[in-house]
């Protein structure tokens, strides 16, 4: 038995670019204008020590996670 699992490919190659570009988006955040607070939400763990540095960005992953979900859902309603 052979199935076509093309689409699915094609799927996730576009989840792929669009983890790719909020990557991008994150790492180049504080340069663009508009995006600065991106990373540096409140609710965000910043633990920093003499040397060593913890950072979990709690609240801009949850965003993140939201807006995704909701370009998902509209994207691919029927």
């Amino acid at each position: 038995m052979h199935t076509d699992i093309s689409g699915f490919g094609k799927i996730l190659i576009g989840l792929g670019l669009v983890i790719a570009l909020m990557g991008a988006l994150l790492v180049f955040a504080g340069r663009l204008p508009g995006l600065g607070p991106i990373g540096k939400l409140p609710g965000d763990i910043l633990v920093k020590r003499d040397n060593f540095t913890f950072y979990f960005p709690i609240t801009t992953s949850l965003l993140a996670s939201v807006i995704l979900s909701l370009l998902a859902w509209l994207l691919l309603r029927k």
